[in-house]
């Protein structure tokens, strides 16, 4: 999996939302052994303290835990992927939606727009 980090944000945010996604869309699934943190931390590219910090939010968020002796490893708790997974899709919606009203739309017209696309996306 490609890291895209940006500059224009702190890396350990980034890294925290792409470690979500990723969980999220099932490339690690509930229950699954993470990676080390030196090997998240060489893939993406960053500092293995960078990546123990983000590793460490998401364990503090419940999306992770530790077994002292194994490592650690994606929660179980189907509920709380959900939760987090809706909460990645407001985003996503919300910075959508304001991008569109910057652009100078209307309701009314980025709703045509969707429909219109989701309907050529059927297709």
């Amino acid at each position: 999996m490609s890291w895209e980090l940006k500059s224009d944000r702190p890396i350990y945010a980034q890294l925290i939302e792409q470690l979500e996604l990723q969980i999220c869309s099932g490339v690690y699934p509930p229950g699954s052994r993470m990676p080390s943190v030196r090997d998240l931390a060489q893939e993406a590219s960053v500092n293995p303290n960078t990546m123990q910090r983000a590793l460490a939010k998401l364990e503090e968020d419940g999306l992770l835990y530790t077994n002292r002796t194994s490592g650690r490893f994606v929660t179980e708790d189907i509920n709380r992927i959900r939760e987090t997974k809706s909460k990645l899709a407001q985003e996503q919606i919300e910075e959508f939606l304001q991008k569109m009203t910057d652009l100078g739309f209307e309701t009314g017209e980025i709703l045509t727009i969707i429909k219109k696309i989701t309907e050529e996306l059927k297709k």
